[in-house]
Formats: structure tokens, C-alpha cells, sequence
């Protein structure tokens, strides 16, 4: 016997719909690239986004085709979301900050039919389009009067052009929720990126999971600032949830440092910011010697790598704002853990709750997860036992999108599970912690050692701004560990005092063998530190008992 329930398929555009028709007033702000501050509403972007949609049908453009965006967060980009995805098209959302011959590959790979850049990226633009075969139209998200003449870019469009020519009116098609919708290349520090196809389905569900109140817990009370790029997996959903929550949203365009980030979420009263702890560590370098306070921030979500424990501090004690951990994947959407505490943790003492909110926090309910052993068993929950991290859902890839006429796609899953990558504890309440990723752990006399830890003990040293841990070979003991680190402007510290701040703070033998000085941290195209590039700049290094 099947239900008497309605049968309707969930789609993206129903998002914009539903914004448009019940919280049509509802505010959206972004900072342009041309340097001013845009307002609207929702009303006129689900409006701008039917357009969008016509210009896509007026340039023959199929359902399935791809449309890419270089863009930085902004309410064109939201429109493009909408209205690419809403009209059968899959977006793909390009990151600028690939190498250019990086970006011409991925661009080839999912053979984009369309182009849509922010004037910010017109170099980058110049230098891959004679690189890109299949790309037939190229628009730049701007008036026509801000399109160069001679970019070298054969018919380059206007997109605010484009738009004033179409009528407002547009009946979105009536898709299968499993109809693909939009794509996100990997960071691609091991090789080639690859593309995780999303669905509407995949979606609209994890839309629906992030709003909820024990993960982001978004409502139509909110101001909310995604500092995350909507170039990298969607900025985790957020501008699909404020559309379904009828949120006001706040875009920083291109302005992300601390200064810029702390004068819009001020100036537009933001209570509710979501970003990766490079950008806060920025934040908060320019509000400690100012003297600044938040007037509105109540909350921030803070994931893309592990936050340090300093960071978590500052937030709370310092600044009243209470930091929401997260772990998530391209590959999963990507959100797949926050941290919440449970009733039972509200008696904890401070300290007790900051052991709970240091972990990455514990499965979003459409999600699962587990951690396995090298033979694939399964590993108990006790918080100390540590495996590889494996998970699955509704919103978690099955296999890689390879392309038209490419080899058969790549499958990632292990008996139904993907594996992360990752190695992590859960405890018994099911809270997970990333100790590690599997290639950075440093196996030292048959025992391992988490950079994870390594790293965060050196951040909280006040001389230390950033910070990175790697194994390095050693004939007795396998590997030992170092720690590279970068000096806050201004301050010193000595090799010697910051190997005496981690007496006490971890077992004897963890204590890194060195400490290596660094102007700076290589950084990949998702804010993420590059192992594999500091290695190669420390290729030649040899530890003090081995010189």
C-alpha cells in the first residue's frame, strides 16, 4: 500500500519560489566588485533568475549542459545558483583560486558551454579561454557599459545586458528530483581535481538539514554573512537554506579581509557567520589591536579544516560568540558533523564543554558514519580508538562525474561507504574527531602522532600565527615530527621557548624533534594548508641528531 501523499519532485527552483512568495521583502546584500553596496530582495532575485533562465533557453542551451561561474559571493552569483540549476542546466561553480592551467582543465573536463565571470577575473579569463574547446559564450557579470573593448575574448557579453532583454515571466520545468544540478571540483593536491555532481534531490535534503536547530540552526530572524565561497561546494548550502528559511543575506564579494569582514558584518548587523579559520584568524588579527567588539555576531560555523582550540577561546571568552565546529567534503555536500552540545553537556563546567566543542561534532541526521581498521572492521565508539573515517547519505557521492565519452566513472565507495580520507574518533555520545588526514599522520615507533594536535598546541602560543606539522624520516624511529610555524607581525619566540610550550601539553615522546621558522605557509585553492608543497620546500631539511 503506497501513501496518499502528493507527488512532488524537489527541485531548486521551488527554493526561490518559496523565498520569493513568502519572504519576498526578505533582504540581500553584496558587497560588488564594482565597490558599492547592492540591496534587494528575494522578490526581484527569484525575478532575475527566471530571466537568467530564458537567456540560458534564447542561447540553445540543453538541459544537462554546463554553465560555469568565476565569481565571488555576490547576488549575481545567487541568481546563477537559481536560475541555471532551477532551468534543467548544471552549474559549475569554478574556483579563481586554481592555477589558470588547472582551471582550463576542469573547465574542458565538464565541458562548459558558458562562461560567467566577475570582472575581478577577466586576467584569469584571458588567459584560459583559448584553452577551452567547448565553451561557446562568454559573459562577463557586469553592465554593458563595464565590458572592455579589447579583451581579446571574441564575443564577450554582457550578463546585465543579456538580462534586460528577457521578460520576467517563466515557468520552471518539471524536473526529476535526481536530475543533476550543480558541480564542485576537489582541491586536487593529489593529481587531477575531481567533480562531485550534485542532484536536486542531494540538495534540497541537505537545504533542509543545515537549517535545522542543532546544526546551523538558520531562521528568518537572521542576518547571515557566508565569508565560505559559493565557488567551493556551494558555500556549504547556506544560499539554498537562507532561501528556504527566508534568511537575509549578507555577501562579502571580494573584500575578505579582517577589516572589510568586520565593517559589513557591523554595518549590516550580521548574526551569523560561516567561514574557514584562515578568514577568522584574519578577523580577529584586525579587531585585537583596535579594540573592536561585535555589536550583533552571535554565532559562527567554522570548518574547511580543524579550528584551532585558541581560536574556539577567543570567539567565546573574548568576544561572546559561540563557534559552531564542523567537518565536511566536496564529496558530501558538504556538510557532515557540526557541534552542538546535548542537554546533558549544559552542567559541564567551562572547561569540560570546551573538551566537547573542540571535536567536529556529531552526525547530521541524514548522514552516517563510521571508522574502520585497515582489514575494514568496524571500530568501537570509546572516543580513543581511532580508524578511518567512512560515511554515507543522501547527499554523499556514489562514484566521480568523468565527462562525455571518458572512461567508466570513477567508483569511490567501499561496500556502500565512501571513505573520507580522514582519521578520527567517535566517542560514545557519537561526537567525532578528525585526528588526522591519513596521509599526514606521523607514525613514529609504531605509535602515531596527530599533526592535528602538534599544530594546534603551537597557535596558541601568542608569538604563533599559523602552523603546520609533517613526519620526517628518521632511521630508528620511522618518522619524527616538526613543526613549521609563522610569527605574528612584530612578535618573537625562539626555537627553544616553543619547544618548552608543549611540555606538559602532550606526551614527551609527541614533542616535535624541531621547529622551523617560515614567512610563510603554502596554501591551497580551498584555504587549506599544502602539506605536500611544504614538504617539497623542506625537502633538503635533515633533524638536529641526523645533521
Amino acid at each position: 500500500m503506497l501513501g496518499l501523499m502528493q507527488n512532488q519532485q524537489l527541485s531548486i527552483s521551488s527554493l526561490i519560489e518559496f523565498a520569493e512568495r513568502h519572504h519576498g521583502e526578505g533582504e540581500i546584500v553584496s558587497r560588488r566588485v564594482e565597490g558599492d553596496i547592492h540591496r534587494y530582495t528575494y522578490k526581484e532575485a527569484a525575478q532575475r533568475s527566471r530571466q537568467l533562465a530564458g537567456m540560458l533557453d534564447t542561447f540553445g542551451l540543453q538541459q544537462g549542459e554546463r554553465v560555469a561561474s568565476i565569481a565571488w559571493n555576490g547576488y549575481r552569483h545567487l541568481e546563477m545558483y537559481f536560475g541555471v540549476s532551477g532551468s534543467g542546466r548544471v552549474l559549475h561553480t569554478v574556483n579563481p583560486r586554481m592555477a589558470p592551467e588547472q582551471i582550463a582543465w576542469v573547465m574542458k573536463h565538464a565541458q562548459d558551454q558558458m562562461v560567467c565571470f566577475d570582472m575581478t577575473f577577466l586576467p584569469i579569463v584571458k588567459a584560459i579561454h583559448s584553452k577551452c574547446p567547448s565553451v561557446k559564450h562568454w559573459v562577463a557579470l557586469c553592465d554593458a557599459d563595464k565590458v572592455p573593448a579589447d579583451t581579446g575574448i571574441p564575443n564577450l557579453l554582457s550578463y546585465e545586458a543579456l538580462l534586460a532583454i528577457q521578460p520576467t515571466s517563466y515557468t520552471w520545468p518539471e524536473l526529476d528530483e535526481n536530475t543533476a544540478s550543480s558541480m564542485c571540483y576537489t582541491s586536487g593536491t593529489t593529481g587531477n581535481p575531481k567533480a562531485a555532481l550534485y542532484s536536486h534531490r542531494s540538495t534540497v535534503l541537505h537545504a533542509y538539514a543545515a537549517a535545522l536547530p542543532d546544526v546551523m540552526c538558520l531562521s528568518a530572524r537572521d542576518s547571515i554573512l557566508p565569508v565560505v565561497p559559493m565557488f567551493h561546494v556551494n558555500a556549504w548550502g547556506i544560499p539554498y537554506s537562507a532561501a528556504l528559511t527566508g534568511a537575509k543575506l549578507v555577501f562579502p564579494g571580494p573584500g575578505m579581509d579582517g577589516k572589510s569582514i568586520y565593517e559589513l558584518i557591523e554595518l549590516e548587523q550580521v548574526s551569523y557567520a560561516a567561514g574557514v579559520p584562515t578568514i577568522w584568524q584574519m578577523l580577529l588579527g584586525h579587531m585585537e589591536p583596535n579594540g573592536l567588539r561585535f555589536s550583533s555576531l552571535k554565532r559562527t560555523v567554522i570548518g574547511g579544516s580543524a579550528c584551532p582550540p585558541a581560536m574556539i577561546t577567543a570567539f567565546n571568552d573574548k568576544y561572546g560568540v559561540e563557534v559552531l565546529h564542523a567537518w565536511g567534503m566536496t564529496e558530501i555536500s558538504p556538510l557532515g558533523t557540526l557541534c552542538t552540545l546535548k542537554n546533558k553537556h549544559l552542567a559541564l563546567s567551562e572547561d569540560e564543554k570546551m573538551k566537547v566543542r573542540l571535536k567536529q561534532g556529531r552526525a547530521i541526521y541524514g548522514v552516517d558514519m563510521k571508522i574502520v581498521n585497515g582489514s575494514g572492521d568496524e571500530l568501537p565508539w570509546d572516543g580513543k580508538t581511532y580508524g578511518d573515517l567512512m560515511v554515507k547519505g543522501p547527499w554523499v557521492v556514489r562514484e566521480y562525474f568523468q565527462g562525455t565519452g571518458d572512461a567508466e566513472a570513477i567508483k569511490p565507495l567501499v561496500d556502500g561507504w565512501f571513505p573520507t580520507g580522514d582519521v578520527a574518533t567517535i566517542d560514545a555520545d557519537g561526537y567525532m574527531q578528525i585526528t588526522d588526514r591519513s596521509k599526514d599522520v606521523i607514525k613514529s615507533g609504531g605509535e602515531w602522532i596527530s599533526s592535528i594536535d602538534i599544530e594546534n598546541i603551537a597557535v596558541a602560543h601568542p608569538a604563533i600565527a599559523m602552523a603546520a606539522c609533517i613526519g620526517i624520516a628518521h632511521p630508528k624511529w620511522d618518522e619524527r615530527p616538526i613543526v613549521a610555524v609563522v610569527k605574528k607581525p612584530g612578535a618573537e619566540v625562539s626555537r627553544e621557548e616553543l619547544l618548552k610550550f608543549y611540555e606538559g601539553k602532550t606526551a614527551k615522546w609527541q614533542i616535535p624533534d624541531d621547529v622551523v621558522f617560515l614567512e610563510g605557509i603554502p596554501m591551497g585553492a580551498t584555504g587549506k594548508m599544502q602539506k605536500t608543497k611544504l614538504r617539497e620546500v623542506l625537502k633538503d631539511y635533515q633533524l638536529p641528531d641526523l645533521r
